[in-house]
């Protein structure tokens, strides 16, 4: 006999007496309005409140987006996490959170492909609809791209953190950032230069923040493209999801042949980010994960291009 069937079946309550067992009560009188046009709107009171907020919004909101690249896959959906803010004054206590999320879904609902120009009429149309004089939307999105190994040809994807922040001032216009943080491989010049034979290397992160300029044009430049060019190029050697030996064979050797300290790094970065036309202001953020030390190595830098002497 099956060993389930030699005990007794058990003997429930039904859910209703299951769940009052548990602490639900039965509901109470309704006095409050359940029409909107009844209900005390406590976010819109005006008093004096002491303090401007500079940024009032919701953030961590979850949402699939659709973005375009240069490299392969050219169009490509994935999950951004959007931030949504305005500023409101002393005499405001709050702001209507909702409007934030129902924005969003008027997008979506519109075909929800994220571009600057798009977030643009997105926080101007964000302001008007919270009745402030700014807004400001943040949308962070892991981009992939493909990558060949340098001899067998095979591809895979890497990826790197990317993000765009989009200000509107009524009287000022828009501000917008972009942000990208690629990994790379840094080979250590010291080790190289003391050691009688081979290097220790490590694997380095480079975050770059770029204030984009006003004519920007995004329909002839990528720019998660350029800035992951100026991380890349300048590093001891690229990263590969797939590495057959002649690969590795080539990408260690042309890391020992490009030895970069984690100061290195971050000033050749700086300098082809100078180079873009298209850049205002740029910070640069390196980090190298040790492979012989217990730490890691770091380096920043940043330089606003419109007010150097």
């Amino acid at each position: 006999m099956d060993k389930a069937r030699q005990f007794a079946q058990k003997q429930l309550p039904d859910k209703a007496q299951r769940h009052k067992l548990f602490g639900s009560v039965e509901p109470g009188p309704r006095t409050k309005p359940n029409e909107k046009s009844g209900m005390t709107d406590v976010q819109n009171t005006k008093k004096d409140f002491l303090f401007d907020l500079d940024a009032v919004g919701i953030a961590n909101v979850q949402h699939p987006i659709t973005i375009a690249s240069n490299l392969e896959p050219e169009t490509q959906t994935t999950i951004a996490s959007f931030e949504f803010s305005s500023a409101i004054d002393k005499s405001s206590k709050g702001t209507n959170m909702s409007r934030f999320t129902e924005q969003l879904q008027t997008l979506q609902e519109s075909g929800f492909s994220i571009n600057i120009e798009t977030l643009k009429h997105f926080a101007r149309d964000l302001a008007i609809r919270l009745d402030q004089n700014d807004a400001e939307i943040k949308v962070s999105f892991p981009w992939y791209y493909e990558r060949r190994g340098p001899q067998s040809g095979l591809t895979g994807m890497n990826h790197a953190d990317a993000s765009i922040r989009v200000h509107y001032d009524a009287v000022s216009g828009h501000t917008i950032d972009v942000s990208l943080a690629p990994f790379v491989t840094t080979l250590c010049p010291c080790s190289k230069e003391i050691s009688e034979y081979g290097a220790h290397n490590q694997r380095g992160e480079v975050s770059m923040t770029v204030s984009l300029a006003e004519d920007f044009d995004e329909t002839s430049i990528d720019w998660k493209e350029q800035l992951l060019e100026a991380a890349e190029s300048n590093a001891s050697a690229r990263l590969h999801p797939v590495l057959k030996r002649p690969d590795e064979k080539t990408v260690t050797e042309q890391a020992y042949e490009n030895p970069r300290f984690v100061e290195d790094l971050a000033r050749l970065v700086a300098a082809d980010l100078y180079e873009m036309p298209f850049v205002n202001r740029f910070q640069i953020q390196c980090r190298n994960e040790e492979s012989i030390h217990m730490h890691d190595a770091i380096a920043s830098v940043s330089f606003d291009k419109q007010s150097q002497s």
